[in-house]
């Protein structure tokens, strides 16, 4: 199994301007820490490896919290299984306020009626803090499509001439990309094999070294490869083109109305978390992912910085959680 932890210390120099907020949510938070015995380490589990997008998130926000209250903060990689593995390891930690996990949302919203069988139950044992951040996914092919093929209409026609070489990549079964790959090649009617990697980055390894023909995955990981010409940006998944990405059509652009999604991350306690620690926790992220270096950094990654209310959350994933389940069932995608 995959491991890679990150130490983030406090850095000993004055608060980042626009953390008025922060001022107000440490001394909170470090009231809730007294009430507790865990010390001044903070552990986030990730769902995704070391270069991901989950992990950037982590880590970003895990420096904006070491920042603001002094604590020492480690990142904790769990990647694997679509993140499964990140989550069943929280659910065995103390819910002290200790340890954190920060996933994408598809592991409350869309698991639940993708997987016959979960180890755990996101109402029980996922407790919603925080939203993180949000971004739009991109659809790429590499060197193992011709040239000639620059959106998706002209990938389709490609993927149907060529039936043995149609393979499409995800960061793992059951993730948001995997999902829109699915629903894209079956409303067209492609046959096609997918290959799931553990996390975004061995997949955009497999579609640069060509051994999978396309991949999905969020916009940030994709951008700095198209920017060097190894890959094709075909299309994106929002509502609207991407600031990031202006010159790329959308899917709905090209064709595609239903198929309109954005990847979201977002920080969970355990299920057992006492009110006062979800509120000091809730509070201090908020903070952190309001500083406006934050904010920036997230940006250079294609990501909207989004924080919420734990309330907040727990609606977002309810309502996404409707939506899913028959979009699920009719689509006949499921994942053992």
């Amino acid at each position: 199994m995959l491991r890679h932890s990150i130490l983030l210390r406090p850095r000993r120099r004055a608060l980042l301007a626009g953390a008025a907020s922060a001022l107000l949510a440490a001394p909170f938070w470090r009231r809730a820490q007294a009430q507790t015995s865990r010390g001044d380490v903070l552990r986030i589990l990730c769902s995704g490896p070391a270069g991901s997008v989950p992990d950037t998130v982590a880590r970003r926000v895990g420096e904006a919290l070491a920042e603001l209250d002094a604590r020492t903060v480690v990142v904790d990689n769990r990647p694997g299984a679509a993140g499964q593995i990140a989550v069943n390891t929280l659910k065995t930690a103390a819910p002290d306020g200790s340890t954190l996990l920060l996933a994408q949302g598809a592991i409350a919203t869309i698991y639940p009626s993708l997987y016959a069988r979960l180890a755990y139950d996101p109402a029980i044992d996922l407790q919603p803090v925080s939203l993180a951040g949000e971004m739009t996914l991109g659809i790429a092919v590499g060197p193992a499509v011709p040239g000639s093929v620059t959106n998706i209409r002209q990938l389709l026609v490609w993927m149907r001439q060529n039936p043995g070489l149609t393979n499409a990549g995800s960061p793992g079964t059951g993730t948001l990309p995997h999902l829109l790959e699915a629903m894209l090649f079956q409303e067209a009617g492609v046959a096609w094999e997918h290959v799931a990697y553990p996390g975004g980055p061995p997949a955009l390894a497999g579609l640069l070294g060509g051994q999978i023909a396309v991949l999905v995955l969020p916009e940030g990981l994709l951008r700095p490869h198209r920017a060097s010409g190894r890959l094709r940006l075909l299309a994106t998944s929002g509502a609207q083109r991407s600031a990031f990405s202006p010159d790329v059509p959308t899917l709905v652009e090209q064709g595609h109305p239903k198929l309109v999604l954005r990847e979201w991350f977002a920080f969970f306690l355990p299920g057992r978390t006492p009110p006062a620690t979800l509120a000091a926790t809730s509070q201090a992220l908020r903070a952190a992912i309001a500083q406006p270096a934050l904010v920036a950094a997230f940006g250079e990654s294609a990501m909207v910085a989004a924080s919420s209310s734990p309330a907040e959350l727990v609606e977002r994933i309810a309502a996404e959680q409707r939506v899913w389940a028959p979009l699920i069932r009719a689509a006949a995608i499921r994942a053992e």
